[in-house]
């Protein structure tokens, strides 16, 4: 299994993840192929989650010659994929891939960027649209958002997932590409109960809260809206 335990975190340290994320962060990465990148992690990093927390159960299998045992997962069918647009989007195509039956929910959540960052690290968040499915107690929830920065963000989106919609799901997974320690300390503290994954724990924001060394925006990467 390749996730690590890391100051509360899990971080997926699967040498294919470790490659295309290596690519996403590279400047000279255009638009087709970021977008390309950013399904490609979501596709591994699904697979790691069912690899590393999702149980199977033995099943008679009847083969073209003999009947034999055989291994299948359970919980594929109770799945919930909150997509927080817009970055998001590839990434959850990615995921989508390896969970096909999944239950989708959609948050447009943004930060104030011409508020800026306040003292204590965070800034204003509008969530202009929210679409989520019925989260019943057996789910698995993911949460993908390519970036946690300061942890803003996510906190909302956390916010309308579990107490405005009153979802009480089995497990509740935070997915991210590369995260920054402030955004992984704020998020578990204000949300225990959230799994913490990523690919990748980076060194720091800067003043304008972007995570460095990052991967810049991923949205106008993906979008090529700058």
């Amino acid at each position: 299994m390749a996730i690590e335990q890391r100051d509360g975190t899990n971080l997926i340290t699967h040498a294919l993840a470790r490659d295309t994320l290596s690519r996403l962060r590279d400047v000279e990465t255009e638009q087709v192929a970021f977008r390309k990148g950013l399904v490609k992690l979501g596709r591994i990093c699904g697979y790691e989650i069912i690899d590393g927390a999702m149980e199977t159960e033995y099943v008679t299998v009847q083969t073209p010659l003999t009947e034999t045992t055989g291994e299948r997962v359970k919980g594929l069918d109770d799945v919930v994929i909150v997509n927080v647009l817009r970055a998001a989007t590839p990434f959850v195509e990615g995921l989508l891939k390896a969970f096909p039956r999944a239950k989708q929910g959609v948050i447009s959540a943004g930060r104030d960027e011409e508020a800026g960052m306040d003292e204590a690290g965070e800034f204003p968040i509008s969530i202009d649209y929210v679409k989520l499915p019925e989260i019943s107690p057996d789910d698995t929830v993911i949460v993908a958002d390519p970036m946690l920065a300061t942890g803003s963000t996510m906190c909302a989106v956390l916010d309308h997932v579990l107490n405005a919609g009153g979802a009480d799901p089995a497990d509740l997974f935070v997915l991210s590409a590369v995260s920054a320690p402030d955004g992984l300390l704020r998020v578990g503290e204000e949300f225990p109960e959230a799994d913490l994954l990523t690919v990748s724990i980076d060194d720091y924001l800067d003043d304008d809260g972007y995570i460095v060394p990052g991967l810049g925006d991923a949205g106008d990467r993906a979008f090529r809206t700058k």
